[in-house]
């Protein structure tokens, strides 16, 4: 689920660092530099970049498409071509007992056990489609908080290292404690400091 559907799972984040003068400029030019790109006709087992929220294949963000008022909605697409694990062993297996009859030899060393499994991997990932994975984001820049529509630690782990790269600020995850800190008025932000957790028995 993400920014556009019904519903969603999501994970909040404060944005960190300044934001250059002429943001706006700044933006467009970083979001295209790291824009994603597609594999489908390479031989590349990964990619990962920026699309557009309406549609995993605008890349090209005509009229800066991820701008809408305050705020800057992205999505991040990763493509990875992947074998599984029982595809490869079913491969490599048939591989090596096909080499033994061969060679009319009981068993092979590690090595070439090794070369086998390396030489099948690398054929199998050349036939294999890449698998996509979108991830929504929403930016708020008048206060600088950042939903991520996803809960997976691997797309926020993703996420954190293409956004620095891009905008070159720091992403830090919102748990309840923070949130609370950030919305409450100075007096009640002041006891937050004496808050400590309560043991219930």
């Amino acid at each position: 689920m993400g920014l556009l559907t019904g519903s969603a799972s999501l994970t909040r984040f404060m944005v960190t660092g300044d934001i250059p003068e002429s943001f706006w400029e700044f933006a467009a030019q970083r979001v295209a530099a790291l824009s994603f790109k597609d594999i489908d006709d390479t031989m590349d087992e990964y990619s990962i970049g920026w699309v557009s929220v309406a549609d995993m294949f605008d890349s090209s963000f005509a009229y800066s498409s991820y701008a809408a008022g305050d705020y800057i909605t992205l999505t991040m697409r990763v493509d990875e071509r992947k074998v599984a694990p029982s595809v490869l062993k079913k491969y490599v297996m048939k591989e090596e007992e096909r080499i033994k009859r061969e060679k009319e030899i009981p068993r092979l060393n590690r090595a070439a056990r090794l070369e086998i499994k390396e030489r099948i991997r690398a054929e199998l990932i050349r036939k294999s489609p890449p698998v996509p994975s979108t991830y929504d984001l929403c930016w708020n820049l008048a206060d600088n908080t950042l939903l991520f529509f996803s809960t997976s630690k691997k797309a926020m782990a993703l996420l954190e290292d293409l956004f620095k790269e891009t905008f070159n600020l720091s992403l830090i995850l919102q748990i309840p404690w923070l949130t609370g800190l950030h919305l409450a008025e100075a007096e009640a932000a002041e006891k937050y400091e004496e808050m400590r957790p309560a043991i219930l028995l």
